[in-house]
């Protein structure tokens, strides 16, 4: 039996760089040429081709082994607040969710 290749996920609107680091696990997001650990302080690219520019720069930078598996995610911006479209990073960006009262998630209201 033949199954299709699966397609690449087509992100439709403003995006996000995302990886995690090796030392820790921490989620990051890329700012500039380097990274941070909070959303609301990352990069959104606006097109697909700056998005697809940063990827790119990012995947050249794992040969480093200070982070893996860099991809973008598609973001709405409403009232200059960072939101995550999909469920996964809504997660990803709040913390570890074993406990609410530990991580980013701690003391936050809605991410």
């Amino acid at each position: 039996m033949v199954f299709p290749a699966p397609m690449a996920q087509q992100n439709h609107g403003p995006q996000m760089l995302t990886a995690n680091r090796l030392r820790d696990g921490d989620v990051l997001y890329r700012k500039g040429s380097g990274w941070v650990l909070a959303l609301a302080e990352g990069d959104v690219f606006a097109d697909q081709a700056s998005a697809d520019a940063a990827l790119a720069a990012a995947q050249a930078e794992t040969v480093r082994n200070e982070f893996v598996a860099p991809y973008l995610f598609e973001v709405r911006v409403v009232n200059g607040v960072i939101k995550p479209v999909k469920e996964r990073e809504i997660i990803r960006a709040a913390g570890p969710t074993v406990r609410a009262d530990l991580g980013k998630q701690a003391g936050m209201v809605n991410v």
